[in-house]
């Protein structure tokens, strides 16, 4: 949102006021100013000073106005041109020796600057993110001096690069779980159709294993994917070294996160965990240790791929298409399955443990897999499992029949069809529709229910490079739909 930044200067008792509707940081602004502009050898004149951030009715927040301020009093004090500035879009924080540090929504600036076709005035550690917004003039000076001296043509600023984040650290890989067959293969069916997964299991199982080796399933952010997780991590401050961010990114918050720190929030309605995850991974583990209204926060953005934070000076969309991963034990011991180590209240701890996740919830979780103990000794036993790399490679083969499938509708995989998008493609032939129908009727499937086994068994087929829905595919993806493990 464009602020315009107005100085006057008159004559009276010397004074320097800040005013529409500014909060402490923006307050804090005139001393962080003052001293920079000390710093570099200027003082401020002794006049009456008043600093107008217009729209006034807006609340001004944060520490990225310290440069236009200061750019506006070298207006005023005549160091610099008025028409020059009126060009320029500036953002920064000022430190007290004249240095310029990062602030966070850089890459949203500079986007809305080629927008307005402006220039754009950035921190130096910022250059980089600012430059993949396009070919408008950028300046990312180190300090204040700096960029005065490019201003009046003493120095000369060079533009800015583009950069990508460097990979961080080995991705874990999937030949490290050794057995879980059901559980590797559920996993692949997520990774290929970006469907919600459901993992259930003791303490042990390896279920937070199989979560964390799923981002290294998954291709690559597309370019404009990129660009889109690049800019939420910006406005959150989390862009480090202003590099565009090429890794789907994996959120995995405790479980004792608020229902601001998951879906966005604050004084500032800052994004959430299930936007940071935008286009990636969201794994929670021990699911039902979560509070209830945060996990039924989920249910929106499950199915819109978007939250809305509300407050009352503002309301804010941002992007939530995210995967979501689950992990959970049986019951609060973990043990319901293992007579000798379970506790003496079971069943009941495990209806009472289950029973924390709503019904309406777990319908939108498009894969339900229990994930076994296996014994220890075996474990030296068995083979390595399949790598990653082949797993991968045929999660790309069926994400890329799928981008061909819904090339310009706006869908990047099955898991997002909905509709008639949905039924032209995943309309099973006749004996897969008499086991659909009748499933539907047995397991009492709703609606919701029943259009995400027909995303999962689109996905099965794509794994198989099959053209159509067949009996197999509807009958795996109905194995998948939750199902309660202690009735009362």
């Amino acid at each position: 949102m464009p602020v315009e930044v107005q100085v006057s200067m008159t004559s009276g008792l010397p004074a320097f006021t800040v005013v529409g509707l500014p909060d402490k940081a923006v307050a804090e602004s005139r001393e962080r100013v003052r001293s920079a502009l000390a710093a570099i050898g200027l003082a401020l004149p002794p006049k009456r000073i008043t600093v107008n951030l217009a729209p006034a009715d807006l609340v001004k927040e944060g520490s990225h106005y310290d440069l236009p301020i200061a750019l506006g009093l070298l207006v005023g004090m005549g160091v610099l041109d008025a028409e020059e500035m009126a060009r320029f879009l500036a953002l920064g924080e000022l430190g007290l020796d004249g240095s310029i540090a990062s602030v966070g929504g850089v890459l949203p600036a500079a986007l809305a600057a080629q927008v307005a076709e402006r220039a754009l005035i950035c921190p130096a550690a910022q250059g980089g993110e600012a430059a993949w917004a396009g070919a408008n003039e950028i300046l990312a000076p180190s300090g204040l001096l700096d960029l005065i001296n490019h201003l009046k043509g003493t120095q000369v600023l060079g533009r800015p690069q583009p950069e990508i984040a460097a990979e961080a650290g080995r991705v874990p890989d999937l030949a490290d779980v050794r057995g879980q067959e059901s559980a590797r293969r559920a996993l692949e069916i997520a990774a290929a159709g970006g469907h919600a997964l459901l993992m259930i299991g003791p303490p042990g199982a390896g279920k937070s294993m199989l979560a964390q080796r799923l981002p290294g399933l998954l291709p690559p952010l597309a370019p404009a994917e990129a660009l889109e997780v690049s800019m939420i991590h910006s406005v959150a401050g989390l862009l480090e070294g202003g590099r565009l961010l090429r890794r789907r990114p994996f959120r995995d918050p405790h479980h004792t996160a608020t229902t601001a720190a998951l879906t966005g929030g604050g004084a500032r309605a800052r994004p959430g965990e299930i936007s940071l995850a935008h286009h990636g991974v969201l794994f929670l583990d021990e699911l039902p240790e979560f509070q209830r209204p945060t996990l039924e926060a989920l249910r929106q953005p499950l199915e819109t791929g978007r939250v809305t934070v509300s407050r009352a000076n503002l309301s804010v969309t941002y992007p939530a298409r995210f995967q979501l991963v689950a992990a959970m034990n049986p019951c609060r011991c973990g043990w319901l399955d293992d007579p000798a180590q379970a506790c003496s209240r079971a069943p009941r701890c495990a209806e009472e443990y289950q029973g924390r996740l709503s019904g309406p919830l777990l319908d939108r979780i498009d894969l339900t897999v229990e994930v076994p103990a296996v014994p220890p000794l075996d474990l030296a036993r068995l083979t390595p499992g399949e790598a990653s790399a082949p797993v991968a490679a045929r999660v790309a083969a069926a994400r890329a029949r799928q981008a061909e499938r819904y090339q310009g509708m706006g869908i990047a995989t099955n898991s997002q069809a909905e509709g008639d998008a949905l039924l032209r493609v995943a309309t099973p032939d006749p004996a897969g529709a008499a086991l659909l129908a009748e499933a539907t009727e047995r397991l009492r499937l709703s609606a919701r229910a029943y259009h995400r086994v027909l995303r999962v068994a689109r996905t099965l087929a794509d794994l198989e490079g099959a053209p159509t829905v067949g009996r197999i595919h509807v009958a795996e993806a109905l194995a998948y739909r939750p199902r309660p493990r202690v009735r009362r």
